[in-house]
């Protein structure tokens, strides 16, 4: 074992055509770490629906140039056996994208001489820009894919790689599968042809293209007053915002000057994504000072987009729940047609509005690559803060036009002398108070989610915080609107609980909804107080159920 560990180690050294990896696995050989070398070559890292993510360092478990030229390898493959899928105006290219994390730009660059080696036509967007620029460029631009080298909100260590084909949207069964077993098949890197040019670099044109887009978020005579404090989260989405909203005129927001400008390491931050604890704190501070209407802050790649609002007297973050259902009824109220859609995992109030409207509304599983592919969409979110409010454009969540829609509802009910909660208390007036948590557990050892998810298909809950589950469903046999995916969910008499481990982190999320009917506005108090503390017990008894 120990002998087949270091030959293995050996041989991808051999062929890692990146000097920083190579120092550090030969390092770990010459000290004989059997430990992280097992852990660096007990598998490869899978390519799935959501591409590659994972920490950077040497060895196939990791991501590095080598893992990233195999995958662009199999990827060229595969387009070149399946033609021009989704009818994609230039069958021979590909655009890439990529963020200003830790060797993005090297990631990139090899994806580019990949595609180029191949005999494909490679374009790479001209610096770091938000994933939704590149989304827009693949549909733009007609290309037959793209790739956009990002790990979103993961940790400064991670790194990864997204593929969408010509239709603009992340693939989806069975093309992560066709796309990995190309990857498979490539025995050596000497194998892959990379030539040292011969692709282009874009000019600011696309970006243009996509701001210009933009114009058709919102309505062309709508109020432009509200007033933002706005964090990049030490991402690449500062340039982009301010130069959508300077175009749309609303006031320039404040920015969070601490986390304005791209920083790999992420320091102000333990987690760079809003949703995580503290995340916030330096916007809220920032908020404090200047008095905003609403404080919005993207991702590191700027897809997602988390607004804030004063509540009583300080700052809190609203639920992607809120925003969802807020964009949803805003859409409503300017007249939108067409479909609304959301991920099973997202909150139940979406549907009751676009019913109500009379508009089509459909779930789809989780990720905006589901999402995006419902017929006739015209507005879609998922609870994890991504909304895709111009399916025409960007076939996906987009942290910008969210943004700019969520202040155009924000600069409207401004001039009604109203707010954001404003409007929520209206619509739980409405349709019931639709409360929403999660509970999310972060593990090192993989086996334990494995183990949560056996014990609660084993001995499915008869009931939760008192209440009956009047149906338990396993989500891995599909349903009459779903495919199989590994998930349980959960009906209970006025709640809902979906298990599902992240596709993404080393995660068990469970997400949780109770709807509290409400007959007037002084009704609300009453019901939150009530939702909140049946959504608590929810969590304690879930959570000794499945033993998390």
């Amino acid at each position: 074992m120990h002998d087949d560990l270091i030959a293995r180690a050996e041989a991808w050294l051999a062929e890692d055509p990146d000097q920083e990896t190579r120092d550090e696995l030969a390092r770990l050989i010459d000290a004989g770490d059997v430990e992280e070398l097992s852990a660096r070559f007990s598998g490869t890292l899978q390519f799935g629906t959501a591409g590659l993510r994972g920490e950077l360092g040497a060895g196939p478990m990791r991501m590095n140039r080598g893992v990233v030229i195999r995958a662009a390898a199999g990827l060229a493959a595969y387009l070149k056996k399946n033609g021009t899928p989704h009818g994609a105006a230039d069958a021979g290219l590909v655009v890439i994208g990529y963020d200003a994390r830790h060797k993005s730009a090297d990631f990139a660059r090899d994806t580019a001489a990949v595609m180029t080696g191949a005999g494909l036509r490679a374009a790479v967007l001209p610096r770091p820009l938000p994933t939704p620029v590149l989304a827009f460029a693949i549909r733009h631009l007609g290309a037959v894919a793209g790739v956009e080298v990002t790990a979103s909100h993961n940790p400064p260590r991670d790194n990864g790689y997204k593929v969408y084909l010509g239709d603009g949207s992340q693939i989806v069964p069975p093309a992560d599968a066709g796309i990995a077993a190309e990857i498979d098949a490539i025995v050596s890197l000497n194998d892959v042809p990379r030539p040292d040019g011969g692709w282009e670099i874009l000019d600011d044109t696309v970006l243009d293209a996509y701001l210009a887009r933009t114009d058709a978020v919102l309505a062309e005579d709508s109020p432009r007053t509200a007033r933002t404090v706005y964090t990049a989260m030490h991402g690449v989405g500062k340039d982009v915002l301010l130069a959508a909203f300077a175009r749309a005129g609303f006031p320039e927001p404040v920015l969070v000057a601490e986390q304005a400008d791209p920083d790999p390491d992420f320091p102000t931050v333990a987690f760079p994504n809003p949703e995580e604890p503290g995340a916030m704190d330096l916007a809220f501070a920032a908020a404090r000072a200047t008095e905003p209407d609403l404080v919005i802050a993207n991702d590191p790649d700027a897809d997602r987009c988390a607004v804030a609002v004063k509540d009583g007297g300080d700052w809190r973050m609203l639920r992607g729940d809120e925003v969802g259902a807020l964009l949803g009824a805003h859409l409503v109220r300017r007249g939108a047609r067409g479909t609304f859609a959301e991920s099973i995992v997202s909150s139940s109030l979406l549907g009751r509005i676009a019913r109500k409207a009379g508009l089509p509304y459909e779930e789809t599983l989780t990720g905006f690559k589901w999402i995006a592919r419902v017929d006739g969409l015209r507005y879609g979110y998922e609870e994890a803060l991504g909304y895709c409010v111009d399916p025409e454009g960007v076939r996906d969540k987009d942290g910008i036009t969210a943004a700019l829609l969520i202040t155009e509802l924000a600069s409207v009910l401004k001039e009604e002398g109203r707010t954001l909660l404003d409007l929520l208390d209206d619509l739980a007036v409405e349709h019931g108070l639709h409360a929403t948590d999660q509970l999310s557990v972060r593990v090192k050892d993989l086996s334990l989610i494995a183990d949560a998810m056996r014990r609660l298909r084993e001995r499915p809950p008869a009931r939760l915080a008192g209440l009956a589950v009047t149906r338990a469903e396993d989500l891995n046999r599909g349903t009459d609107t779903l495919p199989p995916t590994d998930g349980l969910r959960y009906t209970l008499d006025g709640a809902r609980v979906i298990v599902r481990p992240s596709g993404t982190e080393p995660k068990l999320k469970c997400y949780l909804e109770v709807v509290v009917p409400v007959s007037a506005p002084a009704g609300l108090p009453a019901a939150r107080t009530h939702a909140t503390e049946l959504l608590d017990a929810i969590k304690r008894d879930l959570s000794t159920t499945a033993g998390i």
